[in-house]
């Protein structure tokens, strides 16, 4: 989702180049299968419109030493086949700590889209990523105001930080008009689980009444089972009874679910939704028509933000603070305590929609990110 308006830029850019003699920017774009789920992988490829990859590393599924150790392998022979004068990575995900360690091994420079975000949290693999990221980047695209403050606060200098906005938001514009064409029934129709929700008489949300979103993917949430059991017991016993909830599953959380014997409990309740992983397109219809979001993902919440949905972040903390209503945002955190889980949507269920743009949240971070790009010699 941040690679998508990255290469449009950079094509957009090339082709004002050919008009006026600047200099061109030619790029090879390296899946490393993150997303290693067929699925997921091909939703996103088809719904973002994104180029099949130059090269697949298909590094799949493992540990983060793992997955970190068989990229660096894998991307050190991309890098030396033919070397490139930048390596633009994006996120906080395994790949993206890879890639940089990799690429200033071989001498090669490295830009990291979404630098300076940071949660503080030491547990979470993805701080690691971010921290390590930003350490070697060369160019720091930073989404935020409070991200370039960090980054600054931990000795950055002022000539390697670019403030550009968020680059999810330039995904939002773009599938905004696609994504309200959609019917909510439509999705739903076409995406109900296999084994799920067909054995029963299928849900049908009324169009006049609220229904709430869920989605939960994070070790933090799904990997315990006195974790997970007593959130399966809120949303069903509490959240359902009281709106609808579509639930769109992670493969992860769906096999932490099956594992911990949760799966039938949420069969068993006809007004939770349970959908297949959806495109992104499906999956931004939903958080625009939903009265309440509940998440774990980081996207998610930046959506909520411009689209204004009230967003409950089932996380203690967040590498996204603009994102929270302390800040202006939308979203409050709370963690994955079924009390402050309760409290929360209570109460938000009546904040109503109220969107929030923070500066150069524009959609057009793209072409900023791929003309400072353009500039560097």
């Amino acid at each position: 989702m941040k690679i998508a308006p990255f290469v449009r830029a950079v094509e957009r850019h090339n082709a004002s180049a050919a008009a006026d003699g600047g200099p061109r920017l030619e790029h090879r774009l390296v899946h490393t299968g993150q997303h290693y789920d067929e699925r997921m992988s091909r939703a996103f490829f088809d719904a973002l419109d994104i180029p099949r990859p130059d090269t697949d590393l298909d590094i799949g599924s493992g540990s983060h030493a793992e997955q970190v150790g068989q990229t660096m392998m894998a991307f050190e022979k991309v890098i030396r086949q033919s070397p490139p004068d930048w390596v633009v990575v994006v996120g906080d995900v395994n790949a993206t700590c890879a890639c940089s360690i990799t690429a200033k091994k071989e001498g090669v420079r490295v830009a990291h889209i979404e630098a300076g975000l940071r949660s503080r949290d030491m547990t979470m693999p993805e701080e690691i990523n971010r921290l390590v990221t930003d350490r070697l980047a060369d160019l720091l695209f930073t989404p935020d105001e409070l991200s370039g403050a960090n980054l600054r606060a931990e000795g950055v200098p002022e000539e390697r930080i670019r403030f550009v906005g968020n680059i999810m938001i330039d995904t939002l514009e773009i599938h905004r008009a696609q994504a309200e064409a959609l019917s909510v029934d439509s999705i739903i129709a076409n995406n109900r689980l296999e084994g799920g929700t067909e054995q029963r008489a299928p849900v049908r949300l009324d169009p006049s009444q609220p229904f709430a979103l869920l989605t939960l993917h994070r070790p933090s949430n799904v990997d315990r089972r006195e974790t997970l059991e007593p959130l399966v017991r809120l949303f069903v016993d509490e959240i359902a009874s009281r709106t609808p909830l579509v639930w769109t599953i992670h493969p992860r959380a769906r096999k932490q679910l099956e594992e911990f014997g949760l799966w039938d409990n949420l069969l068993s309740c006809p007004r939770i939704v349970l959908l297949e992983p959806l495109g992104y397109p499906e999956t931004l219809k939903l958080n625009m028509e939903a009265a309440v979001v509940l998440t774990d993902s980081g996207g998610m919440q930046e959506e909520c933000c411009v689209l204004g949905t009230p967003c409950l972040t089932l996380r203690w903390n967040t590498e996204r603070p603009i994102t929270l209503r302390e800040h202006g945002g939308v979203s409050v955190l709370v963690g994955n305590d079924p009390g402050h889980i309760r409290s929360a949507f209570n109460e938000a269920m009546a904040w109503g929609r109220q969107p929030v743009r923070p500066p150069l949240w524009d959609g057009r971070t793209a072409d900023r990110i791929a003309e400072a790009l353009a500039r560097e010699k």
